[in-house]
């Protein structure tokens, strides 16, 4: 039993491993040196300070989803709309900025934190309302709630918050014009990237650990996740919790909009026209990095980092090894599939070694 659980506990390990190695190979066969490559993958995320900077800021966004993700999954629903609840989160964070610029920075900064929470929360409540009172697969309604955030964005960006300077120009980039510097997210390290968005996802994973697993409401989260009926039997109200669980979620992908735009060099909220163009595809990184970190807050701390490692340090490699830009895209998605995978093995595992405690502990001495 004690092998089972350590082997469910390296299981994650051994899928990042896995597909490494898969994407060694992939290197052979395009005439690169793997070792050469990888080496090059280590130094580009952490061979520096501007390198450690640059992974730790690439990990802000991805910790506070996943921690978000973390939320949902314990109570047994799926969060897919990481996404669009950063694009929504960004956008009440923007909207506040620009609808109080004159603001001094002790109060415009915590508002506008405090307005992409909102929007966040606002964009999962829907998907857990729906989920929760009409029977609604919250996969389906939270991917759909993507695509409707991003038209969103786009109508704003490329029409009333558009950088009057990008009309004048006639370029008409989807921007919006340099937001409030009393906004900025204070460096903490000068001269780079890093900001104070990176205190403020650690203090968020500890508080929905704090929440998760020493507060009431917490473990009436977990328990309606580990079981809705005994839970209504025991008098929770589940489909309220459901709802929390996603509102949560989203929130907390909200807040991570809100410091991409506040915390970002140009300190603008800009996109190409795509969720992507503007989150880096967080939304969905996220949902691996807590996968890997176990699907818990604490967990999710240096997963976060090892998957801002890799984004950071691929760019890097493709340019040590001249490796087309489509095998970077193929490693990330194998890492993806591997961790996954992974994570559906460790359930198989866990259950496994529950029916192995149960059978141990039968007094009958049960088959």
């Amino acid at each position: 039993m004690r092998l089972l659980s350590i082997a469910g506990g390296l299981l994650p390990v051994a899928a990042v491993v896995g597909a490494l190695l898969i994407g060694a190979v992939m290197l052979l066969v395009l005439g690169a040196d793997p070792i050469k490559g990888f080496s090059a993958l280590i130094e580009g995320s952490f061979g520096s300070l501007k390198a450690l900077s640059d992974t730790a800021s690439k990990a802000v966004p991805l910790l506070l989803v996943g921690v978000g993700i973390t939320i949902a999954f314990r109570a047994n629903v799926i969060n897919i709309g990481g996404e669009g609840q950063i694009v929504l989160g960004a956008m009440f964070g923007t909207g506040t900025a620009l609808l109080f610029p004159h603001l001094p920075g002790w109060l415009l900064l915590p508002l506008v934190m405090i307005a992409g929470f909102a929007g966040g929360a606002l964009w999962g409540a829907i998907p857990g309302a729906l989920k929760a009172y009409f029977s609604v697969n919250e996969i389906l309604s939270t991917i759909m709630l993507n695509i409707v955030a991003v038209q969103i964005m786009n109508f704003f960006l490329q029409g009333p918050w558009m950088d009057p300077a990008e009309v004048e120009k006639g370029s008409r980039i989807p921007q919006t014009a340099r937001l409030p510097q009393q906004a900025d997210l204070p460096l903490l390290l000068k001269n780079t990237r890093l900001n104070i968005g990176l205190v403020i996802a650690v203090v968020a994973a500890i508080l929905v650990y704090i929440f998760l697993w020493r507060m009431t409401e917490g473990f009436r989260i977990r328990a309606v996740g580990f079981n809705p009926f005994a839970s209504r039997y025991a008098g929770m109200q589940v489909n309220n919790r459901i709802v929390l669980a996603l509102t949560l979620s989203g929130a907390l992908c909200g807040l991570a909009g809100a410091i991409l735009v506040f915390g970002s060099e140009s300190h603008r909220f800009v996109t190409d026209g795509s969720a992507t163009g503007f989150t880096g595809s967080a939304g969905f990184n996220g949902i691996v990095a807590a996968l890997f970190g176990g699907l818990h807050p604490i967990g999710t701390i240096p997963a976060s980092v090892l998957f801002g490692a890799l984004l950071v340090g691929a760019n890097k490699l493709q340019r040590v090894v001249q490796v087309p830009s489509a095998l970077i895209i193929a490693l990330n998605g194998l890492v993806v599939v591997f961790v996954v995978s992974s994570a559906i093995w460790k359930r198989r595992l866990d259950r496994r070694i529950q029916l192995s405690a149960s059978r141990a502990n039968d007094p009958g001495g049960g088959p």
